[in-house]
């Protein structure tokens, strides 16, 4: 029987996850990454595994700077694209980070007073992509990101700063908290963002070195951030809605900074 001509349009296949979001399978994938001094933000290993090999492995990475999350292995079957994961997924960063004294040295080589947006365990990458976009397009000199609870920078994050993050100076430190302390020791005063934040945004003065929380998406800034903020402060609101997503509070924010500035 002659076989028919199939005339059907042939579809492209999809790229694979880690050329999308920076995805690493398989113990050579992450042993030649650490090797190569690329930057990986998780590690996931599957939980209760007693080869001394991958554990060996994980602890390079966590020397290296990245957090080690124990997954039980049907969650690595779920996210493996090769399916054969080897017992370990890594994510690598999208662009390398900078540090709190990165930042801060960027506002000095500009003479100009620091900005810089803090952002307490967000989430979403596109939240994180867009508060980076609009920081670099208000001249802030830096983002600080805590490397647990957080999104870090994936390909999503570069993807939706639509290239902010090629200029965008970002730090992924361990704590919060310490690294408030550690902005208001170097002169920085540092503006929580909250529903009831002791006064409107247009009474903060923002002209002198400043850092701007933006609380996570669901709960906001964490207790503990929240107090060891020097003012917190609220944006006025109008409309039946009682808060903005946290990119459209960090762009308000920003430019309330910015107009204040440009006196």
């Amino acid at each position: 029987m002659k076989r028919m001509n199939d005339n059907r349009r042939r579809v492209a296949p999809a790229a694979p996850v880690e050329e999308i979001e920076g995805q690493l399978e398989g113990r050579n994938a992450l042993t030649e990454a650490l090797r190569s001094g690329r930057t990986v933000d998780k590690v996931f290993i599957a939980a209760g595994e007693t080869d001394r090999g991958l554990q060996r492995l994980a602890a390079q990475a966590k020397e290296a700077g990245a957090v080690v999350v124990p997954v039980d292995r049907r969650k690595l079957d779920a996210m493996s694209t090769t399916h054969s994961h080897q017992g370990v997924i890594a994510l690598a960063a999208a662009h390398e980070y900078a540090t709190i004294d990165d930042i801060l040295e960027e506002a000095a080589a500009r003479g100009e007073t620091a900005l810089i947006v803090i952002c307490d365990e967000l989430a979403d990458p596109h939240n994180l992509g867009a508060i980076m976009r609009s920081a670099e397009c208000a001249g802030a000199h830096g983002v600080i990101i805590p490397k647990r609870r957080s999104v870090g920078l994936t390909a999503t994050v570069a993807k939706a700063s639509a290239g902010a993050i090629e200029y965008m100076k970002v730090a992924r430190v361990t704590n919060i908290n310490n690294a408030i302390s550690e902005l208001k020791e170097k002169g920085v005063w540092v503006f929580g963002t909250a529903a009831e934040g002791s006064i409107p945004m247009y009474k903060a003065d923002l002209t002198g070195p400043t850092a701007i929380v933006i609380g996570n998406e669901g709960q906001g800034m964490s207790p503990l951030v929240q107090k060891n903020c020097d003012v917190t402060v609220h944006i006025p609101m109008k409309g039946q809605i009682s808060s903005l997503n946290a990119s459209a509070a960090a762009s308000i924010l920003l430019y309330e900074a910015v107009r204040q500035r440009l006196g």
